[in-house]
């Protein structure tokens, strides 16, 4: 596969930006900034019109697309390879596993050829499915088209949905009638994330973004009323603060979380009462992080889980509190803090508490039975892989659904039953191309660093790659805020790998 390189251009050919210094003062220290005027100062209302971007400024960015257009034209033909093959390796009229709710189950498809999915439900244990949202329909005559959340309402007679239509990741709420297909008068501008229901479906919760596009406002939008009769619940005034709202698995309360990445501090709102105000659990206390389940009945009484890093938990622990005196001085240990070992997330269950935590980069799911506190670890056969939690909508259960892959190994879903310790797999990935995992390998190895910390590294090749310095390697690292890559699956990575391998081939 030999191809040309693009000629070489001249410097008159590339756009030059204008320097036009801006001076700033930032605590003693003076800053120069000469390409500040890119940045328009009405950036706001072009977020929801393009048309009143600044014209120097649109014109240095259509120059600069033009100078990357004839730059890259000598390699359209390999582009235009390179995307259908890795096309050729998606299945586009997939679906999702159904998630069960009661009576119902839920799950999105694409059609082929669509480009935005359509949201759908059939009975539980399966039978016919019905649509209840098409987003290619509603995309349909619009330049620009993005389904945000949406969440069915507890008597799954109603679904909350919003969508961006402008490209501005601003999100329009909309409700619709589950019976009769069609949108309520109900519409909420300006909405981030996914809203929350209360009990009796006369009212959700969502977030409001404020002037400098953060997340930073609750609000309560009672159905049938205007949106700006909306009431206010809760409000982040520190602009270090982001705002996000979920609810327990118990479905018992929505989640008001104020948080940046290393502090963050927790509201519930009791949805049993569509009036209810929002409560603190602990204050904020400066580099101390906290996420919240809640159980009904933990040791008798109503109690609240916790993942945390307080009192020195680097590598974060789970605790408890009644749900009476949640207080940080009544936290008491469930899993302890275990240096080393990085409690990534938690969900809790009627009778069980599941963990997801990393060692050395690799990830177990950890599952205790709350009532015997028995504990087991569910238990994987490759070297490398990835793991993920999928909570679903029920509490009152013993299956959870996991999703496993590794780098050789397409994306599996799995339904685990914690009692028994049986799975059953619910969905393999496709690859209409064709996929032989046992003509790659995976392999987890280690290296040290310069300051002495142990590197974890998955490695993926050919299995008739040399593993001998000729092949040539693409090498891939990151590391902050506590993310490590995971050696998930990626059909892209295919093409690669088997370009390399024809590459090492080739000098042979």
């Amino acid at each position: 596969m030999d191809q040309k390189l693009p000629p070489t251009r001249t410097a008159a050919d590339e756009p030059r930006a204008r320097q036009q210094p801006v001076v700033q003062s930032w605590h003693g220290v003076e800053l120069v900034d000469e390409f500040a005027w890119l940045k328009a100062g009405n950036w706001q209302e072009v977020m929801r019109n393009p048309a009143a971007l600044d014209p120097d400024i649109r014109a240095y960015l259509d120059a600069e697309n033009a100078y990357t257009t004839a730059s890259l034209a000598d390699i359209d033909p390999l582009q235009d390879a390179m995307l259908a093959e890795m096309k050729g390796r998606i299945k586009e009229d997939d679906a999702s596993v159904p998630a069960p709710d009661g009576p119902s189950a839920y799950f999105e498809r694409y059609r082929q050829g669509g480009q935005h999915p359509l949201i759908c439900r059939e009975p539980r244990g399966g039978g016919t499915a019905e649509v209840l949202l098409d987003a290619d329909a509603l995309a349909k005559g619009r330049s620009f088209f993005q389904l945000g959340a949406r969440r069915h309402s507890p008597d799954h007679r109603l679904l909350a949905w919003s969508a961006d239509e402008a490209g501005s990741e601003l999100y329009t709420m909309h409700v619709r009638d589950l019976a009769t297909g069609t949108d309520l008068a109900d519409l909420i501008v300006d909405t981030a994330g996914s809203p929350v229901w209360v009990h009796d479906c006369s009212a959700f919760y969502y977030v409001r973004l404020d002037s400098q596009h953060r997340p930073s406002y609750v609000y309560r939008h009672r159905l049938g009323t205007p949106a700006s009769d909306d009431r206010l619940i809760f409000e982040s005034i520190d602009p270090q603060y982001f705002v996000s709202l979920s609810d327990t698995q118990s479905r018992r309360f929505a989640i008001i979380s104020l948080h940046d990445h290393e502090t963050s501090e927790v509201r519930l709102i009791d949805l049993l009462r569509p009036d209810a105000e929002p409560q603190l659990v602990a204050p904020l206390e400066p580099s101390v992080r906290y996420d919240v389940e809640h159980h009904p009945s933990f040791g008798g009484a109503p109690a609240l889980i916790f993942r945390t890093n307080a009192a020195g938990a680097e590598d974060f622990k789970l605790a408890w509190t009644p749900l009476a005196s949640p207080e940080r001085a009544n936290w008491q240990d469930l899993v302890v803090h275990r240096p080393g070992i990085f409690i990534l997330s938690f969900t809790v269950f009627a009778d069980w508490l599941i963990w997801l935590e990393r060692e050395d980069g690799l990830p177990r799911i950890v599952v205790r039975r709350l009532s015997t506190r028995e504990q087991h670890t569910i238990e994987f056969p490759e070297e490398a892989y990835s793991l993920g939690i999928n909570d679903g909508f029920e509490f009152q259960t013993d299956v959870l659904r996991f999703v496993y892959s590794s780098m050789t190994t397409p994306s599996e879903v799995w339904d685990y039953n914690l009692d028994h310790r049986g799975r059953t797999l619910r969905k393999r990935q496709e690859i209409p191309s064709g996929h032989d995992p046992a003509a790659y390998v995976t392999r987890r190895l280690f290296a040290s660093g310069f300051d002495g910390e142990t590197i974890p590294i998955s490695l993926l090749h050919h299995k008739d790659t040399p593993i001998d310095g000729t092949a040539p390697a693409l090498v891939y690292g990151y590391g902050a805020y506590g993310i490590a890559i995971p050696a998930a699956f990626s059909s892209n990575r295919l093409s690669l790998s088997a370009t390399i391998s024809w590459a090492s081939r080739r000098r042979r």
